[in-house]
């Protein structure tokens, strides 16, 4: 078995993932506790599959780049804004409480200093992936409480860099604390300023000339060279090659070309992420945790208070009703993904002993499976709460009005092609003052769109990631342009998945293909060829002295098949 070396193991760790993540899909639980799980199963602490962990974790660490990159690239300045006080300065505080119950539950436990202090800033990291699930299957992403808890994750997501540069210091000795912290500091400013300067300056000309060739492979060779790039960069300069990642991820989501940059990287980014949450996964000691089960349920019950109380507590000194806060209590009362990146960095700094570590992964799992199950007992105490009198007198101090309201583009028209198939559907929707929307992979078309106020988004329709972009479950009507008839279908299946509802209207080429359309539930086929036809004849029946009303009863039969 060892004799096969490392292409063995990456076959065993691919395998777990798809059977963790096939398991935990099956369960509605996000994949990566399924991915963390098989990890764990196949480690040297249990069946023993994988043996080469140190090559595996070298491979995962691009996973870790790609991560930081959508992190980047996703990364809403704009969303802030609109969530306003509660997410920055709510943000600021939960990250200083929960960091120092954390640090003073570790010295409880008799760690040391540097250990409780990285336990406790570990613990500040919520789930933005089981968030974001709860929120999407519920439907309440747009809800006060998913404006708050997203707002929240933001500011949250954000401090990860920071602390990737603060967290390795630690682990030096007490007088050498601060120089250390004032040279990894140092390093972190001068490489973001060159990087921010250079990516300003070169980055928008690159990709612009890249996407000008209209190759879908060399847009996407691009970007992951850009990726891999500042990740690389960064080491040079002595900073982790995750902040080199998300600042290149940063740069990119300031440019047009963001949308598509994200749907091209997601697949790279979710096969090495899993790569990486397995190789977490083959780092625990299981032996640890059922050898120390009590100590289990300590750390997650003192992670489960204290996260939710710091977290109700936030959006009720902002104004906010009782129902957002212990919503918002309930769902970011966990430790998530992000947590695994900062503890992986404790046990290479040499910090964060295999066992503080295994705890970690072990209570990270536990809450993060906890949460939907206890945000369904939460809103049913809270229906109970609101039907007594006691209750509704508690609830009456905070009535549910919200003063937050987020305003997006809704009953709006999504034109996927704003070449010159859509130029007279662009000009009617202008004059008639009704919303629209361009998707399109021509930089021509989305610059000429900006400078005249036009919503668009640069990149492929037919991608999930471009669509979600576009407001599509908001969305009143779908006009696909293009002639490529697999683009148009993904386009509209995926489309489909995002709002079943619907209006589609697709331009098709051929008899075959409509067919295949009108099994996916297109509602309108527009063939071109077909129409030209059409107008010609009804140009040349015009010459025969028939009258309009002869010529539109032909044509419709003509269009209705019904006139061989």
């Amino acid at each position: 078995m060892e004799n096969l070396g490392l292409g063995f193991d990456v076959v065993v760790v691919l395998l777990a993932a798809l059977a963790g993540g096939f398991l935990a899909n099956r369960l509605k639980l996000p994949v990566l506790l399924g991915y963390l799980i098989a990890g764990m199963i196949v480690s040297p602490y249990s069946l023993g599959l994988v043996q080469d962990i140190a090559a595996i974790e070298n491979l995962a660490n691009i996973g870790v780049i790609m991560l930081l990159f959508t992190l980047g690239l996703e990364f809403s300045f704009d969303e802030l804004r609109r969530v306003g006080k509660v997410a920055v300065f709510g943000g600021i505080a939960q990250v200083i409480l929960t960091g120092g119950a954390g640090t003073l539950f570790g010295k409880v436990l008799g760690w040391a200093t540097p250990e409780a202090i990285f336990f406790g800033l570990v613990l500040t990291m919520s789930s933005t992936l089981v968030v974001l699930k709860l929120l999407l299957d519920r439907n309440e992403l747009d809800s006060v409480h998913g404006r708050v808890m997203i707002g929240l994750l933001l500011v949250e997501d954000l401090f990860v860099i920071p602390l990737m540069i603060i967290m390795p210091t630690l682990g030096t000795s007490g007088t050498e604390v601060f120089p250390a912290l004032f040279e990894a500091g140092g390093k972190a400013i001068g490489f973001i300023i060159i990087m921010i300067g250079a990516g300003l300056l070169f980055l928008p000309r690159v990709l612009n000339r890249i996407a000008g060739t209209r190759s879908k492979e060399l847009f996407l060779i691009s970007v992951v060279a850009i990726t891999l790039a500042a990740a690389i960069a960064s080491q040079l300069f002595g900073v982790s090659a995750a902040i080199g990642a998300f600042i290149a991820g940063l740069l990119t989501g300031r440019s047009i070309f963001a949308r598509q940059a994200l749907a091209d990287i997601v697949p790279f980014r979710d096969a090495f992420g899993a790569l990486f949450f397995v190789s977490l996964g083959t780092l625990v000691d299981s032996r640890f945790l059922t050898n120390n089960v009590a100590l289990l349920v300590g750390v997650v019950v003192f992670i489960f208070i204290t996260k939710f109380i710091i977290y109700t507590g936030i959006p009720w000194v902002f104004g906010f009703n009782a129902r957002t806060s212990i919503i918002t209590g309930t769902c970011l009362a966990q430790i998530g993904e992000f947590s695994f990146v900062l503890a992986g960095v404790g046990v290479a700094s040499g910090i964060l002993s295999d066992g503080t570590y295994a705890l970690i992964l072990g209570s990270a799992i536990v809450t993060m499976v906890q949460t939907p199950f206890l945000l369904s007992g939460t809103n049913h105490l809270y229906n109970r709460l609101k039907s007594t009198v006691i209750g509704k007198r508690i609830l009456s101090i905070r009535p549910e009005t919200e003063p937050h309201a987020l305003s997006s583009m809704g009953g709006h028209t999504v034109i996927c092609g704003g070449g010159r198939a859509a130029s007279s559907l662009i000009k009617i929707l202008s004059r008639r003052n009704l919303p629209y929307l361009i998707i399109d992979l021509d930089p021509q078309v989305i610059s000429r769109s900006r400078k005249t106020g036009v919503p668009c988004l640069y990149g492929d329709a037919s991608k999930f990631e471009v669509l979600h972009g576009a407001f599509l479950e908001k969305a009143k009507l779908l006009v696909c342009t293009f002639p490529s008839f697999l683009d148009i279908q993904l386009t509209v299946e995926n489309a489909r998945s995002i709002n079943p509802k619907l209006d589609i209207i697709v331009r098709v080429e051929r008899d075959s293909d409509e067919v295949t359309l009108r099994k996916v539930n297109v509602n309108e086929l527009v063939k071109p060829q077909f129409e030209a036809g059409l107008e010609i004849t009804r140009h040349a029946l015009r010459r025969y002295g028939l009258s309009i009303v002869e010529i539109e009863f032909i044509l419709n039969s003509l269009r209705g098949g019904k006139m061989s």
